[in-house]
């Protein structure tokens, strides 16, 4: 079994900056081939960053590109989303994934004031 920690989330106004934090744990595995998804009130849940295994190769929404950075410590078993220039419209709970056996973390709470 995998667990998915989240932190980091919280309340930033506009122009600001968070990085949320994606802690794994659990049985032997690699945490490349995660990824970040974020669920706003009353929408589907939605693609935001995945960081690949390998070769480190990312992947954005072009919603986030420029503004959002994914990256990894291996060391920590950890996963990080820098989100720098936040819009209202980032609102959300964002989730982290483990796509090898599609774990879900609990979600960490995003919000911008504008």
């Amino acid at each position: 079994q995998v667990q998915l920690v989240e932190s980091g989330g919280g309340l930033v106004q506009a122009g600001g900056s968070l990085r949320l934090s994606c802690a794994a744990s659990g049985r032997s595995f690699s945490i490349c081939d995660m990824g970040w998804y974020r669920q706003a009130p009353g929408k589907e849940r939605e693609f935001v960053a995945r960081i690949s295994c390998g070769s480190v190769v990312t992947y954005y929404a072009d919603s986030v590109k420029g503004r959002f950075t994914i990256s990894r410590d291996n060391a920590k078993n950890t996963v990080y989303l820098q989100m720098n220039s936040l819009k209202p419209e980032d609102t959300a709970i964002y989730y982290c994934n483990l796509r090898a056996g599609n774990y879900w973390g609990q979600g960490t709470q995003v919000t911008v004031s504008s």
